[in-house]
């Protein structure tokens, strides 16, 4: 037999004379041994994934967003960095200079309650956590340039927090102001909304929270609100639903301010926002926050209301803990006291709501049952009148008209209640009777100016972002009092401003800082006097809103980083690709955006958004929960190491749904992973021969009908597997595609051993091979390398090119097209690519299964559907 005729897989006597390295390799793939081997080499190259500083690739910033130190890793945080670095792995394949960075979102309130329940240190828990998960990272085969490693509460980053606090400061945007926050009574200290359960302390069951005003520090992200609305039209790269949900978060509505009067003594105002001032004169209620000043002020002169407030307060919390406000069982409390609409003097009730959001709006509303939903199903429950104000434009106007100016008639419930759309105009609205609805919210909202109680306006949801909080574990804000001078900002050249440790924690009676007389006494920077620190702590999302900067220059002790770094980097667009869960949908995505504008408009940055494809991944479930260290359903990656290896568990992870979808966990699942990574292990170690003269020659182009076969299938493979990393991100299917790929090679082993029909020439051998290693490499590392060198190549696996294939070898030579008589399968016809819709439907027709179905019969048509073929007869 010539020598590019052997057989895909040696004889064993030819195996024996021709790869004595196979033939003393154990069949049987173990994981651990092959991956030890590659982890000790890979830690002794520290910069094997270091990005290129002068390099004249293009480049490429992949990012999965930084991790709490909770621990221990699981398998849904693997699941996410698997993406991430498959991701980087192709691009470095494909000739990038990629920068993958990792680093520690190491600040928060889990660290104070480890002090508390282990009694060690925030600090000391933290650090700890870190190596602990940094190593579990190293093993799984992450490429991440650690080099570049960030942790937030290190002074060496949080005084650039600091430093951006006095910038914000410098500008104006950064600002005191009372504000409503959670404390517990027993606690004596201010609780995160996450420690508020059920409206209760969530150390104190039996304790409702109340409501506080305290000084507290914010941002004015409200002045960038119209940019960071109008800028997501910019982000195409980004899911639609994450914009959507921005969009609602940010909330712009262009409405109109009224002033009602309550009628006391006093005739408080109670300013309400509606966008339907059309509809004012069907208000039949005004309806408060429970956490509104007016409900405060009525209660605290009514214990009765007090408590029944108290409970909406409740039953709000506990909605807003469940994350689903708007599908809240609404309940109210009639006040007993009225409110006066301005346009026609009449007195409506004023009531308290559980619906009713203090942060949106103004904290209240005109509540109109005829033409808005929940205002409907209040007034239905409550027994509220229901009086309508629009008809649509089509209706006539009940006859005769009735004017609500007329303070006897009181127009009675319609059908087809509530009628929300603004297609329609006004009855019983006084002088704005027979008006459309558009003109008449510009014709009113002119008339309230006028008149002195209200005007045209445009609102946001979005509210200034309050960053104080009352811990321990944070940035401490740069600010000091001083009893002559006032609110002091603390010079840059004192900076940072170090976090003292050994801090008692006891969760009660405020900040611990406050009790650290070293640290809150201190010298006013002004006059040299006396004077106290800042206790409050910066909420953790600061730490998170400009990190990814930070990677690019992690080292720079003059400033956040050097602008021309960061500029190389990010471009006019940002971050390449951004991946993590779509629950950072809002808050982190959100300032993150607001923080590069504003590093915009200071000279630090030229691009106008951090991101600029964004990707939010499924979640890992496991006995139908999301896998979460609190539910107790963790999986954890060492476990699935020791048992599987690491190839094995991150393969899984990808393999299991699509990455946008949620993965079911399935043990099973991991085990066919191996077994798969088992033949591939096989299949090499049993066909390199990397000794042959002829393994790194050309593949002829004159090859056997099988040896063809495998050559169109590799390309098939290739042309899908890079299909899917340009475009939809699907690794599950690249991961099947190379299976099915493995499928064929084994296939094609037997055939040949079996029927001793024209072997695989060895070029292709080689050829099929290394191109296996090279489309696994993204996606199973360890093993990857291991067989990269057992065929021979001294190449580096991660900068190896990736496979290009050739469209006229991916081609099919025949297409198997199924063919059906009046619904049923009946045969099946093999065609060339190319042939006519015409002669696939006569050959369809010919063939010798289908005559006899079809013979005698009347052949009523004959459909080509592209993928097959339908012939109905009678």
């Amino acid at each position: 037999m010539p020598q590019d005729e052997r057989t895909i897989v040696s004889p064993a006597s030819r195996a024996e004379d021709s790869n004595a390295e196979a033939r003393a390799r154990d069949e049987r793939y173990n994981p651990r041994e092959v991956e030890e081997k590659w982890f000790a080499r890979w830690q002794d190259d520290p910069a094997l994934y270091a990005a290129e500083p002068h390099s004249t690739k293009p480049k490429y910033y992949v990012l999965e967003m930084l991790p709490y130190p909770s621990g221990a890793l699981h398998m849904g945080h693997v699941r996410n960095y698997a993406i991430g670095d498959a991701l980087a792995r192709y691009m470095w394949m494909n000739g990038y200079n990629v920068l993958h960075p990792m680093g520690w979102d190491s600040f928060g309130l889990p660290a104070e309650n480890a002090a508390i329940s282990a009694q060690v240190p925030p600090r000391e828990w933290t650090v700890r956590n870190i190596a602990n998960m940094k190593a579990q990272m190293k093993r799984l085969g992450f490429g991440y340039d650690w080099s570049r490693e960030v942790t937030t509460c290190l002074p060496d980053y949080y005084r650039w927090n600091q430093w951006f606090f006095l910038k914000f400061y410098e500008r104006g945007l950064a600002y005191r102001k009372k504000s409503k926050v959670n404390w517990c009574p027993k606690c004596a200290t201010v609780l995160a909304n996450e420690q508020v359960v059920g409206g209760c302390c969530w150390r104190h069951e039996d304790t409702l929270v109340e409501q506080r005003e305290l000084e507290q520090w914010f941002l004015r992200i409200t002045n960038y609100a119209d940019e960071l609305l109008r800028d997501l039209d910019r982000l195409p790269g980004w899911p639609e639903k994450v914009r959507t949900m921005q969009r609602n978060w940010i909330g712009r509505s262009e409405g109109t301010l009224v002033d009602f009067r309550l009628d006391t003594p006093t005739g408080d105002k109670i300013t309400v926002f509606t966008t339907r001032v059309d509809t004012i004169f069907g208000a039949t209620s005004v309806q408060l926050a429970p956490q509104h000043p007016i409900t405060e002020k009525l209660a605290a002169a009514d214990p009765e209301l007090r408590k029944k407030v108290d409970q909406l307060i409740g039953e709000q919390a506990k909605a807003k803990e469940t994350g689903d406000i708007a599908a809240i069982e609404k309940h109210g409390v009639n006040t007993g006291h009225f409110a006066v609409n301005p346009y026609n003097g009449e007195k409506v009730p004023v009531w308290v709501a559980n619906y009713i959001l203090m942060d949106y709006g103004t904290g209240a509303i005109m509540s109109v049952p005829a033409h808005d939903e929940r205002d409907y199903e209040f007034a239905k429950k409550y027994g509220i009148e229901i009086r309508q104000v629009i008809v649509p434009s089509v209706a006539r106007a009940p006859s005769p008209a009735r004017d609500i100016s007329d303070k006897n008639v009181r127009p009675t419930q319609s059908e087809g209640l509530p009628f929300t759309t603004l297609d329609g105009k006004l009855i019983n609205s006084g002088e704005f009777t027979g008006l459309s609805c558009q003109e008449a919210i510009k014709k009113m909202s002119a008339f309230a100016e006028q008149h002195g109680f209200g005007k045209a306006t445009v609102t946001f949801r979005l509210k200034d972002w309050g960053i104080s909080r009352q811990r321990y574990w944070g940035t401490p804000i740069p600010m000091v009092y001083c009893d002559k001078d006032g609110v002091v900002p603390v010079p840059e050249k004192d900076l940072p401003i170090i976090l003292p440790e050994n801090v008692e924690i006891t969760l009660t009676g405020g900040s611990p800082l406050q009790r650290v007389p070293e640290f809150m006494n201190t010298t006013c920077p002004k006059c040299g006097g006396p004077a106290r620190r800042e206790t409050d702590t910066m909420d953790t999302f600061v730490d998170s809103s400009w990190y990814f900067y930070r990677y690019t220059d992690a080292h720079n002790d003059r400033a956040p980083f050097d602008s021309k770094i960061a500029g190389y980097w990010f471009g006019d667009r940002g971050i390449d690709q951004y991946i993590g869960g779509v629950e950072h949908a809002i808050l982190h995505l959100i300032y993150s955006r607001f923080w590069t504008k504003f590093m915009r408009d200071i000279g630090l940055i030229k691009n106008d958004e951090p991101i600029e494809r964004l990707f939010t991944q499924g979640m890992v479930i496991k006995g139908g929960a999301k896998m979460s260290k609190s539910l107790g359903n963790v999986v954890s990656p060492d476990e699935m190491i020791a048992r599987f290896g690491a190839d094995a568990a991150r393969m899984y992870s990808l393999f299991a749904a699509p990455p946008d979808r949620d993965l079911d966990w399935q043990e099973t699942g991991i085990e066919g992973i191996q077994r798969f990574l088992g033949r591939v292990y096989r299949f090499v170690t049993k066909n390199a021969q990397p000794e042959d003269p002829d393994w790194r020659k050309p593949v002829p182009k004159e090859l056997s009908a099988e040896a063809r076969a495998v050559q169109r299938k590799l390309h098939q493979t290739i042309k899908r597997v890079t299909d899917d990393f340009q475009g939809r991100w699907h690794f599950n299917t690249c991961i099947a595609a190379t299976m099915e790929f493995v499928n064929e090679l084994y296939a094609t082993a037997d055939n040949v051993a079996r029927t001793r029909s024209s072997a695989i020439p060895v070029p292709l051998l080689a050829d099929v091979q290394r191109k296996l290693l090279l489309l696994l490499a993204p996606f199973a590392p360890y093993l990857a390398n291991e067989l990269w060198e057992v065929l021979g190549e001294q190449s580096n696996l991660l900068k190896a090119p990736w496979p290009k294939y050739d469209p006229e070898l991916a081609k099919e030579e025949e297409i198997e097209i199924p063919v059906q008589v009046n619904g049923k399968l009946r045969g099946k016809i093999v065609v060339a690519p190319g042939t006519s819709e015409e002669e696939i439907k006569q050959k369809a027709l010919a063939d010798e299964k289908v005559q006899s179905y079809v013979r005698g019969k009347e052949i009523v048509k004959v459909i080509f559907t592209g993928k097959l073929v339908s012939i109905v007869v009678r």
